[in-house]
């Protein structure tokens, strides 16, 4: 296969897992305002029958599968990159949204109380979820390659798994304790009570922990086709 041909897939690669990585990202930070519930077959410790979860735990879990897909391919780097210039587009969305909240609104425009209870998201779950953001996002990427080196390039599994279970219960305590209580505490609000608090950090964990293993054949796949590599074999430089 000529050299063109090799490098075609790996360059819509990185447009299309950058692109997707980015809207569930911008999602996530969309619909972190709304708390779910999902009723569940079995009764877990803490939660009981029922998972309860900020909104933003299903698109953002979505944007490990694409961090991880992004590392096997392209390196430590260069996930090191996309990560920390999401972080940089949060503040830049955050910026365009209340922009937008905040200017002045025609007579035929809908609600601006409306609009802004949508998309305005409290302060408290903002830093949050961006402390969260960074702080995970970049140990996914170092305990990825971590696990790379020290399998020597095997297992994909393993370390898909065993970064996004890490990362995911970073992020979890950090977005549910510093958006839920630690923010509200220091604004002068009502932070949530403790048992609320244990309930949204292992109904959230649990979620993401299911998605990471649901996962792991899309991520083999997604390597797969834009890498075109082997078993155990090195599409790019990890470091």
């Amino acid at each position: 296969m000529s050299e063109g041909a090799t490098e075609t897939p790996l360059a819509t690669g990185r447009v299309v897992l950058v692109a997707l990585f980015v809207t569930a990202l911008v999602t996530a930070q969309l619909t972190a305002a709304k708390i779910l519930a999902f009723d569940i077959p079995v009764s877990l410790p803490v939660t009981g029958s029922t998972l309860v979860m900020p909104g933003a735990a299903l698109a953002y879990a979505l944007t490990y599968f694409a961090s991880d897909c992004y590392s096997e391919l392209y390196g430590r780097r260069a996930a090191t990159v996309v990560v920390n210039t999401g972080f940089a587009m949060n503040l830049v969305l955050l910026a365009l949204v209340w922009s937008t909240i905040l200017a002045p609104a025609a007579a035929s425009s809908i609600d601006p109380g409306t609009f802004a209870a949508v998309l305005g998201s409290s302060t408290s779950i903002v830093a949050g979820s961006l402390c969260a953001y960074l702080v995970s996002q970049n140990w996914d990427v170092f305990v990825f390659h971590a696990l790379r080196r020290r399998t020597d390039g095997a297992y994909l599994w393993l370390r898909n798994i065993g970064s996004t279970a890490s990362s995911q219960a970073i992020d979890t305590v950090i977005f549910v304790g510093v958006g839920f209580w630690l923010a509200p505490t220091l604004l002068g609000g009502r932070p949530l009570p403790a048992a609320v608090l244990a309930s949204l950090m292992v109904g959230q964990y649990v979620l993401k922990l299911l998605i990471a293993l649901l996962d792991t054949p899309f991520v083999y796949a997604a390597v797969a086709l834009l890498g075109e590599r082997g078993s155990g074999g090195r599409v790019a430089p990890t470091e």
